[in-house]
C-alpha cells in the first residue's frame, strides 16, 4: 500500500493498490455500457456477500444516509420504532426516526455492554413495534450485538430486523438467507458503507433489502423522501445504463474491486481473520495496563475501545502516536480523554497490528508509561494463532 500512515480509525480503513489503481482509471459517462457492467457486477456481488434474494442499492452517500434509506422506506410517520442501542451510533437512529415523526421507543445498554434479551422480549411484548434496529458493532464502544438471540425474539413479535452493519458489514456475518430459528426469521435490511471493513474509500451508501422488506416498502404507498426513496432506484439496480441520479463512477470502480477482494478471500476466512485479528488486538493491549471498553464475549470483531491506564493524557498520546505513523481515534461522548479507538478490519494485516502494537508501547515509554512490548507481542501472536485455528 502506498499509504504514508497506518490509518487504524474505525473507519476510514487502509486502501490498497488495486483499489487505487481502480478508481484511477478514466472515468467514463455514467451510462456507458463500459460503466453500467462494472456498477452492475458489483450490484450482484453486494449480493452474494450479503446472501440475499432481496434487491441491493448503492448509492452516493455516507452510512448515515443508509441508515436513513432504511427507515423511509420501512417505517411510515406515527408507526413504532424499537431502537436497540449499544452506543453512540445506535443512538443516531433516534434523531433520524423523529425527523419522519416515526414514534420512536429505546433501549439503551450501559456503554461496554450488550442489551439484555429479556428487556428486549419485555420491551416488544407490550407493545406492536414495525421495526427493530440492531446496530451489529456500535463504532463508539466496540460493543457487538448477538444476533443469534436477538433475532428469535424480535421475529417472534413479527417486527422487521434493520440491521446497521455499517462497521460490520464484510466482516462479521451478515448472512440475510440465515434462518434465526423459524424459516422466516432472517435479517430484513442490511445498511453499510464503502469505508470500513470493506475497504474502499468514503463516499457510498449500501443498503439491502429482502422481500420482506421491499413488501413492506410497497405497503407504504408514499414515503416523505425522493433521493432516498428506493423505488427511484430499483431500475438503476436493475439497468445501471438508465438515469435516475448520476452515480459517482470512480468510486463504484473502486467499489468493484474491493467487493472482488472481499468475495476473492471468503467470507468464512474473513469472519475468522478479523475475530483472530480483534480478540489478539485487545489481548496484547492488556500487557500495556490498558483495558478494553467491552468485555471480550461482547466485543466486536472490528475495532476496540480501550481505555487509557492511569496518568496517560488523550491528546498527547494520539499527536506522539501519530508521530510514529499509527493513526487512532479518540473516544466519544463521556469516554472522550478516557479511551482510544482502534481498528483492525478491512485491509489492515497482521504485520500492521502488530507494528501497530509496537508503537503504542514506545508511545507509552515517551509518556513515562511503563510498558512490556515483548509481552504485547507475545500476547497477541498467541491470541491471534489460537483464533484462527
Amino acid at each position: 500500500m502506498p499509504n504514508k500512515e497506518m490509518l487504524l480509525v474505525p473507519g476510514p480503513t487502509p486502501v490498497v493498490d488495486s483499489i487505487y489503481e481502480a478508481m484511477a482509471k478514466e472515468t467514463w459517462g455514467h451510462t456507458d455500457p463500459r460503466f453500467a457492467h462494472i456498477f452492475k457486477r458489483a450490484i450482484e456481488s453486494t449480493k452474494e456477500m450479503l446472501k440475499t434474494d432481496g434487491e441491493v442499492f448503492i448509492v452516493a452517500g455516507s452510512g448515515t444516509l443508509a441508515m436513513e434509506m432504511a427507515l423511509v422506506n420501512t417505517v411510515a410517520a406515527g408507526e413504532k420504532l424499537l431502537v436497540i442501542s449499544h452506543g453512540y451510533f445506535g443512538d443516531r437512529f433516534i434523531k433520524l426516526g423523529q425527523a419522519y415523526g416515526i414514534d420512536i421507543d429505546v433501549l439503551q445498554s450501559e456503554w461496554g455492554k450488550q442489551v439484555s434479551p429479556e428487556a428486549v422480549e419485555k420491551k416488544l411484548a407490550g407493545a406492536n413495534y414495525k421495526a427493530v434496529t440492531i446496530t451489529h458493532a456500535d463504532t463508539s464502544t466496540g460493543v457487538a450485538a448477538d444476533l443469534d438471540t436477538l433475532l428469535p425474539i424480535i421475529k417472534k413479535h413479527g417486527a422487521l430486523v434493520i440491521l446497521d452493519g455499517v462497521c460490520a458489514t464484510g466482516a462479521m456475518e451478515e448472512d440475510m438467507s440465515k434462518s434465526y430459528g423459524g424459516p422466516d426469521d432472517k435479517i430484513d435490511v442490511v445498511l453499510t458503507g464503502s469505508q470500513k471493513a470493506i475497504g474502499v474509500p468514503p463516499g457510498l451508501a449500501i443498503v439491502a433489502f429482502n422481500q420482506s422488506a421491499l413488501a413492506a416498502r410497497e405497503k407504504l404507498a408514499k414515503v416523505p423522501a425522493y433521493y432516498c426513496d428506493i423505488y427511484n432506484w430499483l431500475p438503476i439496480m436493475a439497468d445501471p445504463t438508465k438515469y435516475f441520479a448520476t452515480p459517482p463512477v470512480n468510486m463504484i470502480y473502486g467499489y468493484a474491486e474491493g467487493i472482488r477482494l472481499v468475495l476473492e478471500e471468503g467470507m468464512e476466512k474473513r469472519y475468522a481473520r478479523h475475530k483472530a485479528y480483534g480478540k489478539a488486538v485487545r489481548a496484547a493491549l492488556t500487557a500495556y495496563g490498558m483495558k478494553p471498553l467491552a468485555e471480550e464475549k461482547a466485543a466486536a470483531a472490528t475495532l476496540s475501545c480501550i481505555l487509557y491506564p492511569d496518568g496517560i493524557k488523550d491528546s498527547e498520546f494520539l499527536s506522539k502516536l501519530a508521530s510514529k505513523g499509527v493513526v487512532v481515534a479518540g473516544a466519544l461522548a463521556y469516554l472522550s480523554g478516557k479511551a482510544f479507538r482502534i481498528g483492525h478490519m478491512g485491509n489492515t494485516t497482521k504485520d500492521m497490528l502488530e507494528e501497530a502494537i509496537k508503537l503504542i508501547g514506545e508511545t507509552l515509554i515517551d509518556l513515562g508509561h511503563p510498558a512490556n512490548i515483548e509481552k504485547a507481542l507475545t500476547l497477541f501472536a498467541e491470541h491471534f494463532s489460537t483464533s484462527v485455528r
